[in-house]
């Protein structure tokens, strides 16, 4: 019996295509379960359509239909809605493809083993609340010139953490960082990378070959906390939509 796949988005979804392509030409050999959205502008929503991913499988859960007076989501409520959506389709992989929101608890621990993240930088050092997209990769150029060291990037597969970016790495692949490299090279250097890690991590999943990538190398040492929080703040103020 194939695998059932679930991929969560907020944004364009290039990854997300990039995976039903190479699920629907036997690539992956795993069948799409669903798309589900956090927003309902989600350029992803298209893209899903036009590969003829049929409108009941495509799915909004927006965290802001779930925050109390307080301001808050509710967790629980949040995480209730996906599962429910997941189950009604015999979800049972999933992959976190440019999806923003924090995953709620109970939907982590339905898919301990099969539950996956992308993220476009080294975890956990430059992943955490409100890092992705453009600003992960300006704060790893400018820790990487400020330091002088460790010119290099990746595009990451992790397992999914009930905090942000702190699951295990289980797929990674490096990307040198040019002398000239501007934040967007870096970017548009980076992206098919990250395109090719996903895919060949659920290609594993669906072979049972995965694992998780022991004694990776630390990136701040002693002493350079206060760089790599100065960078991300950085990265922050220059991107303010990621």
């Amino acid at each position: 019996m194939s695998e059932r796949l679930a991929t969560l988005i907020s944004g364009g979804g290039t990854t997300m295509q990039e995976i039903i392509k190479a699920c629907q030409s036997g690539e992956i050999p795993m069948n799409v379960a669903c798309v589900v959205s956090s927003t309902p502008t989600a350029g992803g929503i298209e893209k899903a359509r036009k590969l003829g991913i049929p409108e009941y499988d495509i799915i909004v859960v927006n965290p802001d239909d779930f925050r109390g007076g307080d301001g808050q989501v509710d967790q629980e409520s949040f995480g209730i809605q996906i599962l429910k959506n997941l189950r009604e389709r015999g979800t049972t992989v999933v992959t976190q493809n440019g999806w923003l929101p924090l995953t709620p608890k109970v939907v982590i621990d339905e898919y301990p083993e099969t539950m996956f993240n992308q993220h476009p930088g080294p975890v956990p050092e430059f992943g955490g609340k409100g890092m992705y997209g453009r600003r992960v990769h300006a704060a790893r150029l400018l820790f990487t010139r400020l330091t002088g060291r460790d010119s290099w990037t990746e595009a990451i597969a992790q397992r999914v953490h009930n905090e942000y970016d702190q699951g295990s790495v289980v797929k990674a692949t490096r990307v040198d960082i040019l002398p000239d490299d501007t934040v967007d090279d870096l970017q548009q250097r980076v992206l098919p990378l990250e395109h090719r890690v996903q895919i060949d991590l659920l290609k594993d999943v669906a072979s049972g070959n995965i694992r998780e990538l022991a004694g990776r190398e630390k990136l701040v040492r002693p002493g350079e906390e206060q760089i790599l929080f100065l960078v991300k703040r950085i990265a922050r103020v220059m991107y303010p939509h990621g």
